[in-house]
């Protein structure tokens, strides 16, 4: 019974190409939309979220700022000042802090000129947190040697922005001479790839900025609680800066790295929530699309629905067939919607690899592909619940005389 059910649906939808091909454009569309940016966002997650995990349990971030104000934290030049950086190291469960400074300058090398993100960092006493928690490993070459002008560089900078260049060579950063001293293998983040890493004291040189950081990490002690040592240090913070500035209310942020990753597994989970919030509305016409479509398709074929009661249809035959076509026009969206979203995460992934901006990889997934098919087909069936009903309550002596 159900195979006639599927034949009867699936004629009615070939002997009106056009019209149905224009039904189920919302449906593509709402699907589209949630494929192609769900894949993008599950891989921007996993790329972000891989990153954080491989910090150690026992890192702390310390930022100028309040986090909850993310453009004047990381962008509004705000800096740790060097009463901070005491008032961090000589906090309880403290063992060790990394100061850490950047800014971007000019860089020459072998006739070219770039402007490269320059790190500095304390490499007697980071070193180890960078190897260690921040998977920062040399892929040719050696560690700079302290005291000397020597530098690291990412993996993207001899391969993409200064050609060719090898362990030995010389660079010139703002009109200091340095000495390549290695190179680092991927850490998977472009950013980090692309940027040349000096000790701290000849970061200082290079850019004049002698005192204070940007951001600080500090490793707690073996045996501490890591949410405990963040409390001591917050207050080491407000003290001393109620001490030396005067200021009552706190304008720094001290978190754990797992406090990090759990801020942006939330943030980038509500953004995934909003996505398919929005591609839903698109659905929700196309759903209503589908709904028109039916209703029209009912009164098309009041004489037929006529026949088949006289006949003896049931009901709930009748129903099933309006049904089964609705259904038919949210599945054929939504496979056309899959297809052209998993065309166009494909798409971006590459094009943005290729500009060299970041590392993506669409996440791409068996049951993103099924949520996608079931979804539309439901917002069909649903969509066509009415029109079906309607068909379904008509009496077959009128329907045989309708004109």
């Amino acid at each position: 019974m159900i195979k006639e059910f599927l034949k009867i649906a699936a004629k009615s939808l070939r002997t009106r190409p056009m019209r149905s091909w224009l039904t189920m454009i919302g449906v593509v569309i709402g699907v589209f939309l949630i494929i192609s940016l769900m894949s993008l966002s599950e891989g921007i997650k996993g790329a972000m979220m891989s990153q954080l995990r491989m910090m150690g349990k026992d890192l702390i971030m310390v930022f100028p700022g309040e986090i909850n104000d993310f453009a004047t934290t990381f962008g509004g030049g705000l800096e740790l000042s060097e009463d901070d950086i005491k008032a961090v190291k000589k906090a309880e469960g403290v063992e060790s802090i990394v100061p850490m400074n950047y800014k971007a300058e000019t860089v020459r090398h072998q006739g070219k000129v770039k402007t490269v993100l320059i790190n500095g960092v304390s490499l007697e006493d980071g070193l180890d947190v960078l190897e260690n928690d921040f998977g920062w490993n040399l892929e040719q070459g050696r560690w700079p040697s302290l005291g000397k002008k020597e530098a690291v560089v990412g993996n993207a900078v001899p391969s993409e922005i200064f050609s060719g260049m090898k362990p030995g060579d010389e660079i010139n950063v703002n009109g200091k001479k340095f000495r390549v001293s290695g190179i680092l293998k991927s850490v998977g983040n472009k950013q980090d790839d692309s940027t040349i890493t000096v000790d701290l004291d000849m970061f200082k040189d290079i850019t004049g900025e002698r005192k204070g950081a940007k951001m600080l990490i500090a490793k707690a002690e073996a045996g501490y609680d890591t949410e405990r040592v963040v409390e001591n240090i917050k207050g080491e913070l407000f003290e001393t800066r109620k001490r030396v500035r005067g200021q009552d209310s706190p304008s720094f942020s001290v978190l754990s790295s797992e406090k990090v990753t759990g801020i942006v597994d939330n943030i980038l989970g509500i953004i995934q929530i909003a996505i398919i919030g929005f591609a839903s509305i698109a659905i929700i016409v196309g759903g209503i699309g589908i709904m028109n479509t039916m209703y029209t398709s009912v009164h098309e074929r009041i004489k037929e629905i006529g026949i088949m009661k006289a006949v003896g249809a049931k009901n709930k035959a009748i129903t099933t067939i309006f049904l089964i076509e609705s259904g038919f026009f949210g599945l054929f969206g939504g496979l056309g919607g899959i297809i052209l979203g998993l065309v166009a995460a494909k798409g971006a992934e590459l094009a943005i690899r290729a500009t060299g901006s970041m590392y993506l990889k669409a996440s791409i997934t068996p049951q993103l592909v099924i949520f996608g098919l079931i979804f539309s087909f439901l917002v069909g069936c649903i969509a066509g619940y009415l029109p079906s009903r309607s068909a379904a309550k008509m009496s077959p002596v009128e329907a045989l005389r309708y004109e």
